[in-house]
């Protein structure tokens, strides 16, 4: 257990490292502060990300910007501000519209003051905008993921070079409940999936599933964001999955997929690009998968409690309370959906990447396969 934990830590790293690469290459947020007129709750832009921390009714944290920029004579630089705020005033940055078209000088300037801006793409006056690596809340919460992880392995790790849970039993609920976890994966997902080499991927399965798990989580606390419902974050989670299973693939793992054995030739050249095209499906199928689960949960979470603005504006303030009657139980049903869920995806996506890694660690016996065959013919 020690063993996996501390090896867990660098996976926790690695996490905290490559999502925000990924996540910073996709940054585009088109909101607009007018569509509340009418009751809208806007649960596409409440669940899409932004370059701020909401914490309505108290307000919104905007968050640093940094940009990558190549001024016109092609010398690239890296600019820093703390906040859209400060980028916007320095008079170097206007925004992009909807349409795709920038605003002027005068129409960027009158957005400054109600915020709008921060829904919004950066571009440079001069120069071009290379990659907008400006932290946003999903990666935000993203970092907060990490560092959970990172002090809940030490903590345990910690306990482990005691001997708490090693020469004797584990104590406290917090050490239990991880344990039952770990054991959990270990015995339930790690071994039937990836074998008799279990061992060598049980920390990488680990730190994904409390990764994935503590994202989803913290989406249903107060003020809080869930991580994972950011696509470039469930795609970097996908594309670890999808490396290790490649550098782990045996000789006959690549022969089933480049030469399939005991088929006909003409069927092969069938089958080679279907295999192929298998190797990259997979992951993003499990990409989507979560990323979809999470987002859907919270759409609909939103538009449901959103009926009350909606009724409330378009009948009237006694139609809005009477929505309360039906609104909040069910809200109160989907949030309750929404923790199962959590809990359900981390381990459907640890699972999945068990599979992925066992097939590609499999061994065939093919003379066995061809003389059953031909028996069984």
């Amino acid at each position: 257990m020690r063993y996996t934990f501390l090896s867990s830590l660098r996976w926790a790293v690695v996490l905290l490292l490559l999502v925000p690469v990924h996540t910073a290459l996709a940054q585009d947020d088109h909101s607009s502060d007018d569509k509340y007129a009418d009751g809208n709750p806007d649960a596409i832009g409440h669940s899409a990300d932004g370059h701020y921390w909401d914490l309505t009714p108290m307000g919104k944290i905007e968050l640093p910007r940094i940009f990558l920029v190549r001024d016109a004579s092609g010398r690239m630089g890296l600019e820093f501000y703390g906040s859209s705020h400060a980028a916007m005033e320095t008079g170097n940055y206007t925004l992009v519209k909807e349409d795709g078209s920038l605003m002027s000088a005068a129409e960027a300037e009158a957005s400054i003051a109600p915020h709008s801006y921060l829904y919004y793409q950066m571009v440079p006056h001069t120069g071009e905008m290379v990659i907008d690596f400006s932290i946003t809340r999903q990666l935000l919460f993203v970092f907060f993921v990490s560092i959970l992880v990172i002090i809940m392995g030490m903590r345990l790790a910690s306990k482990y070079k005691k001997g708490v849970g090693r020469t004797e039993a584990p104590k406290g609920p917090w050490q239990n409940m991880l344990e039952v976890i770990i054991i959990f994966v270990r015995d339930e997902v790690a071994k039937p999936t990836i074998g008799p080499k279990y061992r060598k991927y049980l920390p990488y399965m680990l730190s994904l599933f409390f990764f994935i798990l503590l994202g989803n989580l913290l989406g249903l606390v107060p003020f809080g964001v869930t991580a994972t419902s950011h696509i470039m974050v469930t795609g970097t989670l996908a594309f670890l999955t999808f490396i290790i299973t490649q550098f782990s693939g045996t000789k006959d793992y690549w022969m089933h997929i480049l030469w399939p054995p005991n088929v006909p030739v003409p069927i092969k050249f069938i089958l080679i690009p279907v295999e192929i095209l298998g190797i990259f499906t997979k992951p993003i199928a499990l990409a989507f998968r979560l990323f979809g689960n999470m987002i859907s949960g919270h759409l609909v979470l939103v538009s449901i409690l959103g009926l009350i603005f909606i009724f409330a504006a378009k009948i009237g303030s006694g139609a809005g309370f009477a929505a309360v009657a039906l609104s909040i139980p069910l809200a109160i049903f989907m949030y309750g959906l929404k923790l199962i869920v959590s809990f359900i995806q981390a381990y459907i996506f640890v699972m999945l990447t068990g599979v992925f890694i066992g097939v590609a660690l499999e061994e065939h016996d093919h003379a066995h396969d061809h003389e059953h065959g031909h028996a069984h013919g």
